[in-house]
């Protein structure tokens, strides 16, 4: 199957060949003749698999063809990092006529409604800033013709349904709607088919499953042991390109810190960053300026890197889903990936909500310096002995009431 086989026209197959697309990957060869035809559709597969060309392509074709004034497409992502994502793709493939404005919170309100004053055939959008654009009548949605909604199930749990809904109310109901995520779940079909008319399902990979092509390994650790464990992961072995993901953006900010100190290119990337902060430091992570990029949750999608070789999870995410969306960074397009979890006896728990999910069981290795039973295990992040190991000794109920006793 080729690009040419899918119904796409010359000036779109030239920028095919030219940017080395040379065959469709399986999500673009199902999705492609669907969105060419009009259809709504629903389209889930694994991260790093086209879904962004799998839309864009028919749409930039259909926009060239009914070369009509006003906004046509309006694509909706959850975060800055993936709406950018999406405007770079779109760049490549669309000609200079067909205007492209991105609208995200942290950047400039002057730039975007000089863009929309000029004219606009798509807007990318994440959905805060582009309900403002609305209530303040610098965007009109009355001729969206094509609506996309990507990492649907994030939206949602992101808390951004009320604002979906808004968003729906301000385009016409007469549409064509296209959803496309990773993961699909039970509240998300409701939404879709709530909103969508009669939509074709396209499934090229099985729901909530990491990509074949990543390797996948768990480390139970010490609570205190965690930081040193992550040293050593990074200090003795040559990782290429490495995304260290955090529950929190605190976390995000000691880790960066320690690793700067120890001389190892690393930076952070988080929502409590502004955005040309978080545009400097995803930029030096793709160039390899920096070598390690740790990130909470916020940057789990919408990372489109090249090559990432690793992602060690720190701390186990407490949805289960973001673990799939995690380790989606590195295994790319076909590329072999590590995907390295942490795992404390505490999150133990969480881990095996993971495996549940997923339906993989992923291999506990343990190393005796970091598990409690060696002595890493009474060392925490900066080499001092702690009184405890991190693993809490259960108090028998005769010691606990004669210490009561005693007073």
């Amino acid at each position: 199957m080729t690009f040419s086989d899918l119904g796409l026209r010359d000036a779109l197959l030239n920028k095919c060949e030219s940017l080395d697309y040379s065959e469709p990957t399986p999500i673009q060869e199902q999705a492609i003749p669907v969105v060419l035809d009009g259809a709504d559709l629903i389209g889930c597969a694994e991260t790093g698999t086209g879904k962004t060309a799998a839309f864009l392509l028919p749409i930039i074709q259909r926009l060239a063809a009914r070369n009509k004034p006003g906004v046509k497409v309006l694509i909706v992502a959850p975060t800055r990092e993936l709406v950018m994502q999406i405007e770079q793709e779109y760049i490549k493939f669309a000609n200079k006529k067909m205007r492209c404005v991105s609208i995200i919170g942290g950047a400039s309100m002057n730039r975007q409604l000089n863009a929309l004053r000029r004219g606009v055939n798509v807007i990318i959008a994440t959905p805060g800033r582009l309900l403002d654009h609305v209530k303040r009548g610098t965007v009109n949605l009355a001729t969206v013709d094509t609506l996309v909604l990507d990492e649907a199930d994030r939206m949602l749990d992101m808390g951004f349904l009320p604002a979906i809904k808004e968003i729906l109310s301000n385009v016409p109901s007469k549409r064509q709607t296209l959803l496309f995520s990773a993961t699909i779940s039970d509240s998300i079909k409701t939404l879709a088919y709530s909103m969508m008319d009669d939509p074709e399902v396209i499934e090229v990979s099985r729901q909530n499953r990491t990509a074949r092509t990543v390797n996948q390994v768990a480390y139970p650790v010490a609570t205190a042991s965690k930081t040193a464990l992550l040293l050593d992961l990074l200090e003795t072995n040559n990782f290429e390109k490495v995304l260290v993901f955090t529950r929190t953006k605190r976390g995000a900010d000691r880790i960066a810190h320690i690793l700067t100190a120890r001389e190892l290119r690393a930076n952070r990337i988080h929502s409590n960053l502004s955005q040309s902060q978080r545009e400097r430091a995803l930029k030096n992570f793709k160039i390899g300026k920096t070598r390690i990029l740790v990130a909470t949750d916020i940057a789990s999608r919408g990372i489109d890197v090249d090559s990432v070789s690793h992602v060690i999870n720190y701390d186990v995410p407490e949805a289960p889903e973001d673990y799939v969306h995690r380790v989606g960074r590195t295994g790319r397009a076909g590329n072999e990936g590590q995907a390295i979890t942490l795992v404390t006896p505490n999150e133990e728990l969480a881990m095996r909500g993971i495996e549940r999910l997923t339906e993989q069981k992923v291999d506990r290795v343990v190393l005796p310096d970091f598990n409690g039973n060696g002595p890493m295990g009474l060392l925490n992040g900066s080499g001092k002995q702690n009184r405890s190991n991190g693993f809490k000794k259960k108090r028998s109920g005769r010691a606990f009431r004669s210490r009561r006793s005693r007073k």
